[in-house]
């Protein structure tokens, strides 16, 4: 057994209970074949459902710091993230952001899913934020079709993405797979990459409900 399904047979009937994910729409996830998730981020444990909530492993890219911390909480979390699939990346400086692109380009060419938040970080106010171009890139430069999600009620159990976590309800909703065949070769072309950026955020706020702000979310966390 791979520690990824060791991790989904033993945490999984624990996250059900405490947060009762209430799936819609995971038939749109394509069975075989790269795919990339991309959603909205509302606190810290969206990490830890999204990934319990597929049938098929995601890869995604992490901070360092969920890897690397110290005595037995580290630990159990560098064995959870790395087991269920994230990379940890140093995003810090100029080069963080290529490194991400880099690995998630890598992922999709071995024919897996990645999942990404486009946003960046963490939404400081439970608003939906404007989308970076990285999930336009991948997308045109590996053909991988895009799915859409939405984490709803995550930021209610665990305000600020801080602490524990309180038991609760979370629905976890997917929207129907996205093309973008039709801008092949133009990775470069920034416009495109904006415009293939706000189509799937427009996605993922019609799924979520959520009011739309149309600046970066940290830029948001810098004004406050």
């Amino acid at each position: 057994m791979s520690r990824f399904a060791l991790i989904k047979a033993v945490l999984g009937p624990i996250m059900r209970l405490m947060f009762r994910p209430q799936v819609e729409g995971a038939e749109h996830i394509p069975g075989t074949g790269p795919v990339i998730l991309a959603g909205n981020h509302l606190t810290f444990i969206d990490s830890m459902i999204l990934p319990l909530v597929c049938d098929r492993q995601v890869v995604f890219i992490g901070k360092d710091e969920y890897v690397t911390g110290k005595g037995l909480k580290g630990r159990l979390m560098a064995w959870f993230f790395t087991g269920v699939g994230m990379i940890p990346v140093d995003r810090d400086g100029g080069r963080g952001g290529v490194a991400a692109l880099m690995t998630g380009r890598r992922v999709l060419e071995e024919g897996r899913m990645f999942g990404i938040y486009p946003e960046g970080t963490r939404s400081p106010d439970g608003r939906l934020y404007r989308g970076r171009t990285g999930i336009a890139r991948l997308t045109l430069m590996t053909g991988a079709p895009v799915v859409p999600f939405a984490m709803i009620g995550t930021d209610k159990l665990q305000p600020g993405g801080a602490g524990l976590p309180r038991p609760g309800k979370v629905t976890v909703r997917f929207g129907e797979a996205m093309e973008f065949s039709r801008y092949e070769g133009m990775d470069r072309d920034r416009y495109v990459l904006r415009a293939v950026t706000d189509s799937v955020m427009t996605e993922v706020m019609q799924l979520s409900g959520q009011e739309y702000v149309d600046m970066y979310a940290s830029k948001a966390k810098e004004a406050a």
